[in-house]
């Protein structure tokens, strides 16, 4: 694991991101296993909400899947330095402003946030 990664680690234990992450996996009914770059993998996680192929809350990558491909799994890491970036809980609301922002431009929430979307807007 690289220094940016193992900082990434720490700091998102420290602002609680993790430990919260951790808790809604156990909570969630997931296994959890480790992952690439300091990233926890919480795969059978038994609730619908939210809705999405994966989330990350921390370092912990929440998903009702058994896997996660690659490229979903690089997308959620950068949500993991996200969380580090805006030390924890207020990634948040900027997620949320960034989801409605998309709405507004786009029409669906993903399509116009590049945090959350492989596509660009139509």
């Amino acid at each position: 694991m690289n220094r940016r990664h193992r900082v990434r680690r720490v700091v998102n234990y420290v602002n609680l991101a993790t430990p919260l992450g951790l808790l809604l996996s156990v909570v969630g009914g997931a296994t959890r296993r480790p992952g690439p770059d300091g990233l926890v993998l919480a795969c059978g996680y038994r609730y619908r909400f939210p809705i999405a192929g994966a989330f990350t809350v921390g370092n912990v990558v929440l998903t009702r899947r058994e896997s996660l491909d690659d490229r979903l799994l690089a997308h959620e890491a950068r949500h993991a330095t996200q969380w580090a970036c805006c030390a924890g809980l207020p990634m948040l609301p900027l997620y949320l402003l960034a989801m409605l922002a998309s709405v507004l431009v786009c029409g669906d929430q993903a399509s116009y946030n590049r945090s959350l979307s492989f596509k660009d807007c139509q």
